[in-house]
């Protein structure tokens, strides 16, 4: 029978989000109930709460969660109760043109779960990247679960369900960053600073760290950066350039999402080098650049979704890495907090005070 639920959800554009009692329904055909353990508060949610996706008001937040599977519904055989899994945002349909041509991380008819949750009063929710995982349960199409190592803290293995894996799939997937290569990230919150752990894993020779926080650089530096740029006080394309020895970075990977910061990557990028949009703009944003310049400087322009990630690969490969010592994805986690300071949380995300706040449930 339904469950009733707390989970988080965002009103309208810009209002304060609120604790609601959620109906969280019994799985369907494809689809699991998830126990949420513990869900990231991301700059995507922020961006929901702003009307910046989409009008689909009231939103159920929160989407970069781990837990543990209570359910499922008729036909799934992936996972079972009592899995402890990961939530994705690409559930990969394994019949779309992307995938039978063999590049699933592209997949243009990823799953979500048919059911909606509810309130108490019947209206129904969008749940945020059809996950909703501020909440005590969600709802989701079982290929949205992926399973990982148990050994590894939720508030940790959760933030590969969206940020981390972002940033270091944007440098190691999209970027195709390699051994000896140089690299300038331009924005160095959760995102920016993962692409710096994924540059530092593919074995780049130098990583130029960017943003206007000296926070944020110090941070970078312990993650691996080996240069800093305060954009504040310094031109940063001048400076990429004076330390990649008057050429440019082989790889620049935008991590704000504005149109400032990507001309920038564009002008920092050595000829034939490779430009990484990670960050997400919103609709209203527009780019102008000489076309000449895009003509003559060459090389790629590429805008990475998900790290152009496959969670199935992606999610267990980063788990033991981490559980290796090769990576530490506990130096992503700032403060653990609960479900009702999720709104101080944005604050804070907001000011450039956390990589990131982490409701534990």
């Amino acid at each position: 029978m339904p469950q009733h639920v707390r989970g988080v959800i965002a009103p309208g554009r810009d209002e304060p989000v609120r604790i609601e009692t959620i109906v969280v329904p019994d799985p369907g055909p494809g689809e699991a109930v998830v126990r949420i353990q513990a869900c990231g508060v991301c700059h995507t949610d922020l961006h929901y709460k702003q009307g910046g996706i989409n009008d689909d008001f009231p939103f159920l937040l929160g989407h970069e969660a781990a837990g543990t599977v209570e359910s499922v519904g008729e036909g799934v055989t992936d996972v079972a109760p009592g899995d402890y899994v990961i939530l994705n945002w690409r559930a990969v349909c394994g019949q779309c043109r992307a995938c039978r041509r063999g590049r699933p991380w592209y997949c243009f008819a990823t799953h979500n779960a048919e059911q909606r949750m509810t309130l108490l009063d019947g209206t129904e929710l969008s749940p945020a990247l059809g996950i909703g995982a501020f909440a005590e349960k969600t709802l989701v199409a079982a290929g949205q679960c992926t399973k990982v190592d148990p050994a590894v803290a939720p508030e940790i293995a959760g933030l590969l369900g969206c940020g981390v894996m972002a940033g270091i799939g944007a440098a190691i997937n999209t970027g195709n960053v390699s051994r000896g290569d140089t690299v300038a990230v331009i924005g160095c919150g959760g995102v920016g600073g993962a692409a710096i752990v994924g540059s530092r894993l593919a074995g780049a020779s130098k990583i130029i760290a960017v943003d206007v926080d000296e926070r944020k650089l110090a941070k970078a530096k312990e993650m691996g950066a080996t240069d800093t740029v305060d954009s504040r006080a310094t031109d940063p394309v001048e400076a990429i350039r004076e330390l990649t020895g008057g050429f440019g970075a082989d790889v620049v990977i935008e991590a704000v999402g504005r149109p400032e910061t990507y001309q920038q990557a564009f002008y920092a990028r050595d000829l034939a080098g490779t430009v990484v949009l990670v960050g997400v703009p919103t609709p209203e944003m527009r780019l102008e650049l000489p076309l000449l310049d895009v003509f003559g400087r060459g090389g790629s322009l590429k805008s990475s979704w998900y790290g152009d990630c496959l969670p199935s690969r992606d999610f267990p490969m980063l788990i033991d890495l981490h559980r290796q010592g090769r990576i530490d994805l506990g130096a992503f986690v700032t403060e653990t907090i609960a479900l009702d300071e999720v709104e101080k949380a944005f604050a804070r995300m907001h000011e450039g005070d956390v990589l990131r706040s982490v409701v534990v449930l």
